[in-house]
């Protein structure tokens, strides 16, 4: 079956937890995970977890705090995870848990967002990290055990977009007015 894209206006994405057992599920299944089975699968610290509705697909976004990071790039957000087997692109569910991000945490940070490819780990692409690409991130090194690294700056990100199950503020506009 191939890919589709995420409709204009659509946000696959709901709020989730930590400790959400069918988004644990998903990170079971993903290279990164460290205990197989564990209830949470998520990096001590501040988090943002989504979960698509049919449990298909699963990001988490960190925002370690920079006193505990131990690469170059401290004080930007992280995508500590990424596992997609929905019938979207990743790209689509990229661009779109970018947007949830920035809504749930406000302005992105001057090194924006990040993520860590283990080309050991991944399937061959023409290119590596190719759905972050095409979601406008870019390539910008290496870690100091070789993982790339991959960055979408503050002012690339898409504007931000609640998820499904995210409160929306009573005092947006009075909160812009300055």
């Amino acid at each position: 079956m191939g890919q589709q894209r995420v409709p204009d206006g659509m946000m696959p994405w709901y709020l989730s937890s930590r400790a959400d057992a069918r988004a644990a599920a998903l990170a079971d299944r993903h290279y990164s995970r460290k205990t197989v089975g564990a209830a949470q699968f998520v990096p001590p610290g501040r988090c943002l977890v989504l979960l698509t509705g049919t449990a298909d697909a699963v990001w988490v976004s960190s925002w370690p705090y920079p006193e505990y990071v131990k690469h170059a790039w401290a004080g930007a957000w992280l995508c500590s995870l990424f596992r997609n087997e929905s019938v979207y692109l990743s790209s689509d569910l990229i661009v779109c848990a970018v947007a949830a991000t920035r809504f749930w945490w406000g302005t992105a940070p001057e090194q924006g967002m990040i993520t860590f490819v283990n080309t050991a780990k991944v399937r061959k692409k023409r290119d590596w990290g190719r759905c972050y690409r095409r979601a406008g991130w870019c390539h910008v090194g290496y870690t100091r055990n070789g993982l790339l690294v991959f960055q979408q700056r503050a002012c690339d990100m898409p504007a931000p977009f609640p998820a499904c199950g995210m409160q929306l503020s009573l005092f947006a506009d009075l909160l812009e007015v300055s």
